[in-house]
């Protein structure tokens, strides 16, 4: 059993048998009148309508057989680059001898760590951190192989150390080089996933393909062995069959669709009210899972030591612009240069925050009653610049060294904040259950678009359905990822 976020939207159903923009009948059935139809077979059915889907299949082993090719000629390209750079010749005994071993070993981890998955032609960040990662433990891996056998002298060190460097780097630009043409060529979906609609509204949806069951002839019936020979030629080739169906049906799909060998889901749309962020077994019945609660004592330690080197790296960069705005804000218009105000905290604690003063002293709201708006009138010149840049969010860095925020987590809002006249808390009572982690600087929502002013109460649920997931699935990764995803999203649409 799987959730489909795709299943929540309601059409009406058609006259006509949909497969995204086309009537695709499949074989002979009788209908309701008792008069015979004629259908597609499953294999006229693969030559035709769905040849383009089952082409994903293909593309996506030549973009994951053309990364593996890359990653080599990568190797190869920046060690013998190094060589030219560091001995103004190529000196191909040494570099063989890097290659016959630090080649295999980059393979062997890439293939470890999922680097030559699937699902790195659908998220950038796996796609370059496995393919940089793995090359870093491949280097790694080879300096502890000659100090264990006393080679290392017959080695340039600065040579090894550059080609690492300018083989990380060009592996990085070529995945992501390859992850844009494979979003060109594929779109956002590489996977040859089939949806099929019995007795249920189906939903149209560019990135997938669709089939009325009813009106092509398939049906979840085990005691007719011609409807599931059908459904299994249907389903060779393809990655995934995804059913949708009413409740009274999917007792019947799902035995029909464990006996296929291809991966299926049943989606259960009752669900999406639950928000539940994963399913689990439990003494061998399903559950699902709520809320995740607060984090582990050792990822609580981890999170804490990262967020404080990373503060205290990046304080002597950050601490000039803070100074130099609150200068210029000073400048502009009387009053302190800072704001602060209570927002909600760690276990729903209040706490005081710190932000650089965008607006008039005399016009702020410290109750947040009031989120800013696009042409706000209360927002000052500078204000405009440091709301547009995220600035005024830098001094917070000082709540990350007092233990109240930490670099990343769900963004801290006033008590007062609303959405559509609506108290957050309001609008989803699940609000409070985000607060089982620190505020951060940054979070999962505002990478994903989430940010500004909670103009409706859809602004305020996506950013709490992130923030719960964030909550559920932490790592230190994670939080990483999310900082380099924050750069790309520091100027937004939504940033006023």
């Amino acid at each position: 059993m799987a959730i489909n976020s795709d299943s929540a939207t309601r059409l009406t159903k058609p006259a006509s048998v949909p497969i995204v923009g086309a009537a695709v009948p499949i074989g002979t059935h009788a209908n309701d009148e008792g008069a015979a139809a004629k259908f597609m077979t499953p294999r006229q059915l693969h030559q035709g309508p769905l040849k383009n889907l089952l082409a994903r299949k293909t593309g996506r082993r030549l973009f994951l057989a053309a990364t593996i090719g890359t990653d080599i000629l990568c190797i190869l390209g920046a060690f013998i680059l190094a060589s030219s750079l560091r001995l103004g010749f190529y000196d191909w005994e040494q570099l063989v001898r890097i290659f016959q071993t630090i080649i295999p070993i980059h393979l062997m981890i890439a293939l470890s760590n999922k680097g030559y998955r699937p699902n790195i032609l659908t998220d950038w960040w796996k796609n370059i951190s496995r393919g940089g990662t793995a090359m870093l433990v491949a280097a790694g891996s080879m300096l502890l192989i000659l100090f264990l056998f006393k080679s290392g002298s017959e080695f340039s060190r600065v040579l090894f150390v550059l080609g690492t460097v300018l083989a990380v780097a060009a592996i990085v630009l070529s995945r992501v080089a390859l992850f844009a043409l494979a979003r060109r060529v594929m779109g956002g979906n590489p996977f040859a996933d089939l949806c099929i609609y019995d007795d249920v509204p189906y939903t149209k949806n560019a990135r997938s393909y669709a089939i009325a069951a009813t009106d092509c002839g398939l049906k979840a019936d085990a005691s007719d062995p011609q409807a599931v020979s059908r459904l299994g030629e249907l389903a060779s080739g393809m990655d995934r069959i995804v059913i949708h169906c009413s409740p009274e049906k999917r007792r019947d799909w799902v035995f029909l669709l464990q006996a296929l060998d291809v991966s299926s889901e049943v989606v259960v749309p009752e669900l999406d009210i639950l928000n539940p962020l994963e399913i689990r077994k439990r003494s061998g019945r399903t559950s699902l899972l709520i809320s995740a609660g607060m984090l582990r004592w050792d990822q609580l330690l981890f999170k804490r030591v990262f967020d404080l080197a990373f503060t205290l790296a990046a304080l002597p960069f950050v601490l000039p612009i803070i100074i130099l705005f609150a200068v210029l804000i000073r400048m502009e218009s009387a009053g302190n240069p800072f704001f602060i105000q209570e927002r909600i905290g760690l276990g729903n604690r209040k706490f005081r925050m710190i932000k650089l003063r965008s607006m008039r002293a005399e016009a702020t709201d410290h109750h947040g009653n009031r989120s800013a708006s696009r042409d706000d009138d209360r927002v000052t010149r500078i204000g405009k610049l440091i709301r547009m840049t995220s600035i005024d969010e830098l001094p917070q860095v000082f709540n990350v060294l007092i233990g109240d925020m930490s670099i990343v987590g769900p963004r801290p809002h006033a008590m007062g904040s609303r959405a559509e006249d609506s108290l957050f808390w309001d609008i989803d009572q699940r609000y409070w259950h985000r607060h089982v982690v620190k505020p951060g600087l940054t979070g999962l929502a505002q990478v994903r678009g989430f940010r500004g002013a909670t103009e409706v109460e859809a602004d305020l649920e996506n950013r709490l359905q992130s923030d719960l997931e964030y909550v559920a699935n932490w790592s230190l990764w994670g939080d990483i990822r999310i900082i380099f995803q924050t750069f790309a999203v520091l100027f937004h649409r939504n940033a006023f």
